[in-house]
């Protein structure tokens, strides 16, 4: 998952911590019964403000992405988000 997506990324253990404390505060407010879904989508949100590969890297398995036309299409979109 989140480390996989972080492997050999310019990422500080603090920025990591970071991140995963975020998910988890959102996850406690949700409630008791968060979907995998929603995890995902967090997990998503935050990778894209720490690190864009990584975020890449997770969507690809998180959207199953099937060919290059999938990362074009999700890079098209980081790249309009961010503007």
């Amino acid at each position: 998952g989140i480390s996989a997506a972080l492997a050999d990324r310019p990422v500080s253990g603090s920025d990591v911590e970071s991140v995963v404390d975020g998910i988890e505060g959102t996850l406690r407010e949700a409630g008791p019964q968060v979907s995998s879904e929603d995890i995902g989508r967090l997990v998503l949100d935050h990778l894209r403000d720490l690190d864009e590969v990584a975020y890449i890297r997770y969507a690809s398995v998180y959207k199953e992405f099937q060919d290059a036309a999938d990362f074009e299409r999700e890079m098209a979109e980081l790249e309009s988000a961010e503007k």
